[in-house]
């Protein structure tokens, strides 16, 4: 597997744009937006030194992001003790669901809250998986925990694409509705 490396002096060129993108689909102001970007870029200025290069640069830097997204919807509702995630996706879109992955704090993180955290989310998680219905739950495993394809999910459980957007959405609204009621 080849290392990548950082290019930081390219980072507002090449990735600003997808970045910005990705920002105001989850916090919808493009303001907080912009200043999610900025310190993301700035995160990962700072924190360059750590880079491994076992992922690309711009996959590393929408890891960042992420984290930023969820430290901001955290200190917005710090007051009531809760995090908050906007599920602004749309269907068609092979992202949709990133939620799971927005929620979950940094499991490389050396900051012990998170780790608490993400073991306690983890576990939740676990637990309203097991609720759903078999087929639900295991079309939801293979796509968006183990990242297969939506043609290798299909082929495997001798299925259509819509009946896996079908089974992903209806998976996704159970965890979140069984999350709220159970974890947040």
């Amino acid at each position: 597997m080849a290392k990548h490396k950082l290019q930081p002096d390219n980072w507002v060129d090449l990735y600003a744009d997808y970045l910005f993108n990705y920002a105001v689909s989850r916090v919808s102001d493009a303001e907080i937006a912009k200043d999610l970007v900025q310190e993301t870029f700035f995160a990962g200025l700072n924190s360059a030194k750590n880079f491994k290069g076992d992922a690309a640069e711009r996959t590393w830097l929408v890891s960042i992001l992420k984290r930023k997204v969820i430290d901001h919807y955290r200190k917005i509702n710090s007051k009531k003790g809760k995090a908050e995630v906007r599920m602004n996706y749309s269907s068609d879109s092979d992202t949709e669901g990133d939620w799971l992955e927005q929620q979950v704090a940094d499991p490389y993180s050396k900051d012990g809250d998170n780790v608490l955290e993400n073991e306690e989310l983890g576990s939740a998680i676990q637990d309203c998986i097991t609720k759903l219905p078999r087929k639900q739950a295991l079309v939801f495993k293979l796509k968006t925990i183990q990242g297969m394809s939506t043609e290798d999910v299909c082929n495997e459980l001798d299925i259509n694409p819509s009946n896996l957007w079908v089974m992903i959405h209806r998976a996704r609204t159970a965890l979140m509705g069984c999350l709220n009621e159970n974890w947040f």
